[in-house]
């Protein structure tokens, strides 16, 4: 009879989206959400193509994603391929019509006592693209 420590124990990785108001046009922006050059700038140290895989390399660590979707001046999605079958990150690019704001969604997987770390190196990462485009 299986006992309680006999159970690999795993937190469940739950989706979640963030808003980050920019000053950046959609044209910009969507240039450092949808190629290696651009996401190196701010969301991983290096990123290397190989048609629609992309490797993103932390600190000497590597993940590996594959573009599924993308709409010019609009989104990328990024399926990871050493994650969870339904896991992904997605950059959204959203422009109020009234207003003519521009904002950056992100949707992203975390496991649910770490969304408040992960809130905050999407902080940081983000400060870094908008110190980069001016806004």
């Amino acid at each position: 009879m299986p006992t309680y420590f006999d159970k690999q124990i795993q937190m469940a990785r739950v989706k979640y989206t963030l808003e980050f108001p920019t000053r950046a046009k959609p044209e910009l922006l969507y240039g450092y959400i949808s190629t290696a050059s651009g996401l190196a700038t701010w969301f991983a140290d290096d990123v290397n193509v190989n048609g629609k895989i992309f490797t993103f390399i932390w600190d000497g660590a590597q993940e590996t994603a594959e573009l599924v979707s993308k709409k010019i001046n609009k989104m990328t999605k990024y399926k990871w391929l050493d994650r969870g079958a339904d896991e992904f990150v997605m950059f959204e690019i959203v422009r109020d019509d009234l207003t003519d704001d521009v904002s950056l969604l992100i949707t992203d997987f975390e496991e649910e006592d770490e969304l408040n770390d992960a809130r905050a190196v999407w902080d940081v990462c983000v400060d870094q693209l908008k110190m980069t485009i001016g806004g």
